[in-house]
């Protein structure tokens, strides 16, 4: 391998003085060209490269979805919101709006659209007919495994730092952006959270470097006729993705799959076991040992806290009188099951009863860049429902729980 300096010397000036790396492997060379995803001179250069005629295959750091979000803007109005609730994928739908209002801002503030480069690869590569592999990971399995890295409280932060992305309407600031032309954009989208993070550097930075080596060396090799490869990634994962590229000896699909798979949670929900057991066993022995009115007091303490901190979440929310009466119904339950959850109940009815428009999809990503916004625009709305609601519920548990301790212990 070698570096910038001793680049390939014929390759055209204006895009060599680009950071990037040469290695040769399996009778095929890439070319590593390091970008940034916030500068037009790395669009340029892009774009000069593919121009150079010296490539047959074009790699770019995306995932469908991200190109997907990148040259399709109505792609997201086709969502099926409901879909989305009901699969448990809510909370990864929102931690996409929150990466999308960061790029957002960044556009708005630099005049340019972050990953415009990438975006730029992939449309010349399909114009001039050209090979193209998408070789990063899945974005909502990076987000997955991240948070199967953190502890609670490395999710607390992890999620006050998405709320953050999503609410927050402040500049950007010089040092981050500085940052972000020689880092990762989901990196950076974690805003301080992902500083002296061992777990989030691993899964989003280290990891994808060997993902996108194997990937690179799975879809690339002189068997499918390439010969010529130039991936463009981000100036973050050059040297990592270059060192991986040259001397990882594991077969791809076996990277690939070790970094795809996701840890198994236990099939028995032990807590929520354990909560059902100290609620009902706490109701009965209010009945058994204090009698009906003592076992009546802590049966209705617990509904009207649980379902009226349920709703109280659900009308910050905005939601529907039905949403507000789902959730003081279900919250009292819910959290004795497993399977069910007061805002995904609450969050589908309000889905339901306002079902948002076209036009709601269309200005979702504008309207969440706002606080006003995400009262304004029903997909918005729904999510806050979901989460609110299921806030508000939490704290009824824990309130409630707390007083049944109190006169078990009495």
């Amino acid at each position: 391998m070698t570096d910038a300096a001793a680049a390939n010397p014929a390759a055209p000036q204006d895009w060599r003085t680009q950071p990037h790396a040469l290695v040769e492997r399996d009778g095929v060379r890439y070319t590593l060209l390091g970008t940034a995803h916030v500068s037009s001179s790395s669009v340029a250069a892009v774009r000069a490269a593919i121009d150079s005629d010296a490539f047959d295959t074009i790699a770019v750091e995306l995932d469908p979805q991200r190109l997907q979000s990148l040259t399709d803007p109505d792609a997201l109005a086709r969502l099926d919101l409901v879909q989305v609730i009901r699969s448990g994928k809510t909370a990864l739908f929102a931690a996409n709006l929150g990466l999308a209002a960061y790029q957002r801002r960044l556009a708005e503030q630099l005049g340019i659209e972050p990953g415009a480069e990438l975006k730029a690869a992939a449309l010349e590569a399909r114009g001039r007919g050209l090979t193209l592999h998408l070789i990063d990971r899945d974005v909502g399995l990076t987000f997955r495994r991240t948070s199967q890295r953190l502890g609670w409280w490395g999710r607390a932060k992890l999620a006050g730092g998405l709320v953050a992305a999503l609410f927050g309407d402040e500049e950007v600031g010089d040092a981050e952006i500085e940052k972000l032309k020689q880092g990762d954009l989901l990196e950076a989208s974690f805003g301080e959270f992902a500083a002296d993070n061992p777990a989030l550097y691993d899964t989003v930075i280290a990891e994808r470097d060997r993902y996108m080596a194997a990937r690179l060396r799975e879809s690339a090799t002189a068997a499918s006729g390439a010969r010529e490869v130039l991936a463009v990634v981000g100036a973050g994962h050059l040297q990592g993705l270059a060192r991986h590229l040259r001397e990882d000896t594991q077969a791809p699909a076996t990277v690939r799959a070790e970094l795809e798979t996701l840890r198994q949670k236990s099939p028995i929900p032990w807590f929520t076991l354990a909560l059902a057991a100290f609620v009902l066993g706490g109701f009965a022995w209010g009945f058994w040992h204090g009698g009906v009115d003592v076992g009546a007091d802590l049966l209705l303490y617990w509904v009207l806290l649980t379902g009226s901190l349920g709703a109280v979440g659900c009308a910050a929310a905005g939601g529907h009188p039905l949403s507000i009466l789902t959730a003081f119904i279900a919250s009292p339950v819910t959290p004795l099951h497993p399977a069910l959850a007061s805002g995904t109940l609450s969050a589908l009815v309000e889905a339901w009863v306002r079902k948002p428009t076209y036009a709601d999809f269309m200005a979702l990503r504008n309207d969440v860049a706002s606080v006003r916004g995400w009262w304004r625009n029903r997909v918005a709305r729904v999510l806050l429902n979901f989460f609110l609601t299921s806030l508000g519920t939490a704290i009824g548990v824990w309130l409630g729980g707390a007083r049944m301790l109190g006169k078990l212990l009495a």
